[in-house]
């Protein structure tokens, strides 16, 4: 019997849940410090969104498995100073209440995905998660959001990407959906706009109060 395929949102954690970009971005300076690589850290935050497997070539022209391998140890001495946007467990729960199936699809390995989902208190509302570590390719590669979709048994008709860079954007739009943004993550409203976001929010807590002015409201029903 064929699944009933639901409406719903795929959901971003870093720089859209939780405020760790900039973390994220100091975690692969030291990184790369460890191994002997150097990048200026405004080149490293413009990759932020990427998974290692893509932001560590396309940063140093190379791939550096050492320097990957260093990343999540550097990440996790700053781990205790994530905090979610203000907003951001309300938004989930406001979703999930007004039958909007909420799907966390992140480029994050598990464990970090876990620790940041925690902070943000709703899972109660979270239907289902894919991280790294269900994917071969990261962010701006689809498959991310193409499995999310498969595991909750999305309509692609029906859902829409929430994220912070213009790699969700890219990636939602090689998954054949819409994509809302918000600029916690470090890309400016133009930016956003100009890469294709059907809306762009300050944050999570004002998309979560024009919720039905936003494209999402076209889920509902």
């Amino acid at each position: 019997m064929a699944r009933r395929l639901r409406p719903g949102v795929l959901v971003d954690l870093d720089g859209t849940l939780i405020d760790s970009n900039y973390l994220h971005t100091l975690a692969w300076s030291r990184a790369l410090g460890d191994v002997g690589e150097w990048a200026p850290m405004n080149a490293i935050h413009r990759l932020i969104g990427m998974g290692g497997d893509r932001l560590v070539p396309e940063l140093l022209g190379h791939e550096h498995e050492e320097a990957a391998a260093r990343r999540p140890i550097r990440y996790k001495e700053l781990m205790a100073e994530v905090r979610p946007f203000p907003g951001a467990g309300q938004l989930l729960r406001h979703l999930s209440a007004v039958g909007v199936a909420v799907v966390v699809a992140s480029s994050a390995p598990a464990s970090e995905l876990s620790h940041g989902l925690d902070l943000v208190g709703a899972d109660e509302a979270i239907e289902a998660r894919t991280s790294a570590d269900e994917v071969s390719s990261s962010k701006p590669d689809p498959e991310v959001f193409q499995v999310a979709m498969e595991v909750a048994c999305l309509d692609p008709a029906r859902t829409l990407a929430l994220g912070d860079s213009i790699w969700d954007i890219e990636a939602a739009r090689l998954a054949g959906v819409g994509c809302l943004t918000v600029e916690s993550g470090g890309f400016s409203h133009y930016e956003l706009g100009q890469a294709g976001a059907l809306a762009v929010y300050r944050d999570v807590g004002s998309l979560e109060a024009k919720l039905d002015q936003s494209p999402l409201a076209a889920l509902v029903g």
